[in-house]
């Protein structure tokens, strides 16, 4: 733990413990900190000035520079009316990475004895080099590239693939070598991507059998959508990752988690002089946890950047997500199908868990982040999770984000089954009245690209406007959950005067705005959708969106939404969704006024 070298206490107005308990209200400490303090510090000081009521509200004052966490900074009920302020004549980051600069040349690679971190070896599964994310070594340089699936044997729980594109993982008795471990697959399935830990690998002629580590294994082979394709115009496509044998670009890295070493291959004009590492090794930066009762409220970052995360579970246990990065924990189909009321059959059920991300919001309200940065994240940037009133994003920026920009909303409790309607008796675990306003995301769903900009599940009253989207690999923006049209208390959802471009960059089966559920009063408007990316490998090249109201989508009316042809999905849909003068006719004027305003 640093030493915290600079605390100082300002207390306006008043003069005496005395005085201040006399008056209607308390003043306002402003505690002052420099990079090399500590924020738990100042927070536990501004918590006791409150408890001793000697203010009633605290500004902490972050002059410029970065301020590294090694322990995430859990902000309570007993923090609430706290201004974290940071400065306008320089960046304030809250960083969660470990800097590294000391680096051997070996041959046509620069390497570095990556040294243990609180206690164990340390892991990380992205790398910045001078701030430039570096590639984690792959057997493709070009995602168009990609190899493609031959077939899924489910009896033995595999993958066959050309036994070229998996041949330099293996000795010539077929082992896994040492420095090809922890290899992953990373598989394209419609909508999403799963991250599959390679167990082992038969060769059997021109084709191989890879097998996967569990959990994964069993939820990967056992669960129906989305789905891999094969025997089609369109197999999945693939690619291999973490492996020594596959470092040969430069610009890409691997670290040998058994010997703590990290190699990287240069680019031109990169030296050991002149290289410096972020290694994100936390997956948190702040979490704002309160309880149903006892609330967390009135907290404020201004000025602030969050950088440098990463997101370890997939490293342990895989990732296979069902949609917007939800990750399945058991899923399976159903002989015969449950029959619904009100809805079609269903030919599955499954349970979802979610990814971290950099700044959580539990139980609170009124949390709000202005001219904020959330970037370089391994995990999502920031999540309102459960239980949360207002607050909300503004006048900020998401740049190279792993997984969702922003993400707010329960979507299926842990232990509730994920198609099942939302419906807590205590309407309190609602998220319900977010503002998402005039941000500016790009490069969005880097790494698992079937996440959006912005997501949001069972939510009420949120209000997503004047955001610019650019570069987003799946959905930008996606609202609601459920794929049923039963009542639940999602209501009065507001998607307006948003700019999207360049979505799609690597997913199909989705749309610049993408809504599920029974949503009444939602209105989306007077947005802008523009530029789908093509990707070649997409299972269904055809199947893409401007606006798209997936199954239940019910009592939505969407309109005056400028899209340059009128190529929208009606799927399932529940009744009175209205849809009026949306496509090419839309006005100049509501065009030129859509997206951020900076």
């Amino acid at each position: 733990m640093r030493v915290m070298k600079k605390l100082i206490i300002v207390l306006a107005l008043f003069t005496s413990i005395q005085s201040m308990s006399a008056q209607p209200s308390a003043p306002v400490a402003v505690i002052d900190i420099t990079p090399d303090s500590s924020l738990h510090l100042a927070v536990r000081k501004a918590r006791e000035l409150r408890r001793l009521g000697m203010a009633k509200e605290a500004v902490i004052r972050m002059t410029p520079g970065i301020y590294r966490l090694e322990n995430p900074l859990v902000i309570r009920h007993e923090d609430s009316n706290l201004t974290f302020q940071g400065s306008d004549d320089g960046q304030v980051t809250i960083s969660g990475a470990v800097e590294w600069n000391d680096w051997q040349r070996e041959g046509q690679y620069l390497t570095a004895q990556v040294p243990e971190y609180h206690g164990r070896p340390m892991e990380f599964r992205q790398l910045w080099i001078n701030g430039r994310k570096a590639v984690r070594a792959r057997d493709v340089e070009d995602f168009e590239k990609m190899n493609r699936i031959c077939w899924i044997d489910k009896a033995k729980q595999g993958i066959w693939v050309p036994t070229n594109t998996v041949r330099r993982l293996i000795d010539k008795q077929g082992n896994i070598l040492p420095t090809a471990r922890y290899t992953e697959m990373v598989l394209h399935e419609m909508w999403e991507v799963a991250n599959l830990r390679i167990k082992g690998i038969t060769v059997d002629g021109d084709s191989a059998l890879v097998t996967f580590h569990q959990p994964e294994s069993e939820i990967q082979f056992s669960h129906p959508w989305p789905s891999p394709m094969y025997n089609s115009k369109h197999n999945s496509p693939y690619y291999i990752t973490n492996a020594m044998p596959l470092l040969d670009t430069p610009g890409e890295w691997y670290h040998d988690i058994r010997t703590g070493k990290l190699y990287y291959m240069p680019l031109k004009g990169e030296t050991e002089d002149n290289l410096t590492a972020q290694m994100p090794v936390m997956e948190n930066l702040i979490r704002i946890v309160g309880t149903t009762d006892r609330r967390v409220h009135d907290v404020h970052f201004v000025n602030v950047a969050f950088k440098n995360t990463t997101w370890k579970r997939p490293s342990y246990e895989g990732h296979v997500p069902l949609q917007a990065g939800m990750y399945l924990t058991e899923a399976y189909k159903l002989r015969p199908q449950t029959i619904r009321v009100n809805n079609h059959k269903l030919d599955n059920q499954g349970w979802i868990g979610r990814a971290r991300a950099a700044v959580e919001v539990l139980y609170a309200d009124e949390i709000t982040f202005d001219k904020c940065t959330f970037s370089q994240t391994g995990g999502s940037g920031l999540d309102y999770i459960i239980g949360c009133k207002g607050g909300g994003v503004a006048n900020s920026n998401f740049i190279d984000i792993a997984m969702n920009g922003v993400v707010t909303g329960c979507f299926s409790p842990e232990g509730q089954e994920t198609h099942l309607p939302y419906t807590p008796q205590d309407i309190r675990d609602i998220c319900d009245g977010q503002r998402i306003y005039n941000n500016i995301m790009r490069h969005i769903a880097t790494e698992d690209w079937g996440c959006c900009a912005v997501t949001a599940g069972n939510v009420r009253n949120i209000d997503i406007t004047h955001n610019t989207i650019d570069s987003c690999s799946y959905s930008a923006i996606s609202v609601g959950w459920g794929w049923n049209r039963d009542s639940v208390l999602m209501r009065d959802n507001r998607i307006h005067a948003n700019l999207i471009t360049n979505y799609a960059g690597h997913m199909y089966d989705c749309a610049g705005i993408y809504t599920l559920g029974n949503q009444p009063g939602t209105v989306i408007s007077e947005n802008v959708i523009d530029k789908i990316q093509t990707p070649s490998y997409v299972h269904d090249p055809e199947h893409w969106f401007y606006l798209y109201t997936d199954e239940g989508s019910s009592n939505i009316t969407l309109r005056d939404n400028w899209t340059p042809t009128e190529k929208y999905l009606k799927n399932a849909c529940g009744p009175n969704n209205v849809w009026t003068n949306n496509g090419p006719t839309v006005s100049e004027t509501i065009r030129s006024a859509a997206g951020a305003k900076r």
